[in-house]
């Protein structure tokens, strides 16, 4: 494990160990543990502030939740999942950690989000993390050096990643995994994710998977009205949980979703490309990114024993998360696309000696 590096500038942290940075009408929080976002505050419709992700008000939690849900932090090398723990580069086999059935998940149990990150440089309004990636660290070959930084200005939040492997051909994809709940919790009624709306106009396109979550090579257009099309019009999670499939439809066992959807090839990428909001709260969050694809996953796996924040929640009620109360969106490449070459994919998921992995994403919230 790394140590987090004071920096003389830096804002000074909590009683938690959270830098915080802020301009008009967002402030988010954050830790060297995985480059976690913990808290992300913005106002809603009636100018109430809600902190809109998941996390715990406990940060020494983060490291040894056994869990390990991967909330708001950076996995990697090389995120999702690796199908049958291995891959072959250079016509060299390289066999990883199966820590998801029989495949790998985000670089197994000893990848980034596992991994304190030091404080390279903080401000009022930015904060940089940075690790250092020994060669076969994750079963990988090649050391990697990289780093996030965030950033915030009036109702915007925006992540920058870049890394370079400087001795040898390394796979690297990278995303921030964010899990968004717009109501904080504070719906009385209801505290799923079902009666968001998300629109992708870009998306027309998704990987088929099997029971693992894995992709089968197979990338399908989506028919309008179909369980994964969100491009045709703005839908709620829940649009289709009335049509066959739905119920195993991220795998065997798991309702909503869990897959990888692809943009469309020829799109602005400085244009919104998924829009998630909620009418209880009225807040709308607008995703850009130079990235051309997107995971949506409805968290399924949730079961009702963890609780939320003391930040979220109604007062009176229990503070307990439920299924289906989330989601999670992470702006990154075609999942396994190192094993399906036929993707022409490894360009953007192959880099070294010296190449330059850059990823960008931004989020501007406001309301609807």
């Amino acid at each position: 494990m790394q140590c987090a590096l004071a920096h003389p500038d830096a804002p000074h942290t909590d009683a938690q160990g959270r830098y915080t940075i802020e301009a008009p009408g967002i402030k988010a929080q954050f830790i060297p543990y995985g480059a976690t976002l913990t808290n992300l505050f913005v106002k809603d419709k009636n100018g109430v502030e809600r902190d809109i992700v998941l996390g715990y008000d406990n940060t020494s939690y983060y490291p040894v939740d056994p869990g390990h849900p991967v909330y708001n932090s950076i996995p990697g090398r090389y995120v999702n999942r690796i199908g049958k723990g291995q891959f072959t580069l250079d016509n060299v086999t390289y066999h990883l950690e199966k820590n998801d059935g029989p495949n790998t998940l985000h670089g197994g149990t000893n990848n980034w989000s596992y991994r304190t990150w030091n404080v390279s440089k903080a401000t009022n309004t930015s904060i940089t993390f940075s690790i250092h990636d020994p060669a076969n660290s994750t079963g990988m070959p090649g050391r990697v050096e990289a780093s996030v930084t965030y950033s915030v200005e009036k109702s915007k939040w925006k992540i920058v990643m870049d890394a370079t492997s400087p001795d040898t051909r390394t796979p690297i994809m990278l995303t921030q995994h964010t899990y968004f709940q717009l109501d904080a919790f504070a719906r009385p009624d209801n505290r799923t994710v079902w009666n968001h709306t998300l629109y992708m106009p870009e998306a027309r396109r998704a990987m088929v998977a099997d029971e693992n979550a894995l992709p089968t090579g197979v990338i399908a257009n989506v028919s309008t009205g179909a369980i994964d099309d969100f491009w045709s019009a703005p839908h709620q999670l829940g649009f289709a949980s009335d049509q066959a499939g739905f119920e195993n439809h991220c795998g065997a066992g798991c309702h909503g979703y869990n897959g990888n959807w692809a943009f469309n090839d020829k799109r602005d990428k400085s244009a919104t490309v998924l829009t998630l909001s909620s009418e209880w709260s009225g807040i709308k969050a607008d995703l850009t990114t130079n990235q051309d694809a997107v995971v949506l996953y409805t968290c399924n796996w949730n079961d009702g024993k963890t609780e939320f924040k003391s930040t979220q929640g109604v007062a009176g009620q229990d503070k307990f998360i439920p299924r289906d109360g989330c989601i999670a969106i992470e702006a990154q490449d075609y999942v396994d696309g190192i094993n399906h070459p036929e993707w022409g994919r490894l360009g953007k998921q192959i880099y070294g000696p010296g190449d330059k992995y850059h990823w960008e994403s931004a989020w501007t919230f406001g309301t609807i």
